[in-house]
């Protein structure tokens, strides 16, 4: 089960602190060293779905960790209730960028994703609270 420890911590870190860095760090960052508002939002454009692509298949890793870890009562604890939301807010993202003002529906399933991330990593690894 370490291999499943190793993965379920590298993915998490990875696209958690993917999603925190760019929207929270980075583009903030960019806007105060002086770059145009234009720039920023195509590298905004450019780089937020690439992060929601890559936490989706983050999530789906340690959703299949936990799975084996959990089996069926996966779908009773909050870290794959938790995950299950990640993978439907990346999903959302995908798809509302089509509708009428859907950048801002985008927005919001970014920073859903944002939180339900700060909000798993706060959670114990399934390894840690499985009775052995």
């Amino acid at each position: 089960m370490r291999s499943g420890r190793v993965a379920w911590q590298l993915a998490q870190t990875l696209w958690v602190g993917g999603i925190w860095m760019l929207h929270f760090v980075m583009l903030p960052a960019l806007e105060r060293f002086g770059l145009a508002p234009l720039l920023i939002d195509e590298i905004a454009g450019f780089m937020r779905p690439l992060l929601v692509g890559f936490a989706a298949v983050c999530a789906l890793l340690q959703y299949m960790v936990a799975c084996s870890v959990l089996g069926v009562a996966i779908w009773r604890d909050l870290r794959g209730q938790l995950l299950l939301l990640v993978m439907l807010a990346a999903a959302a993202f995908f798809l509302v960028g089509q509708l009428p003002n859907g950048v801002y529906w985008q927005l919001f399933s970014y920073l859903v994703l944002a939180f339900a991330g700060l909000v798993l990593i706060l959670q114990p690894r399934p390894d840690e609270t499985v009775s052995r």
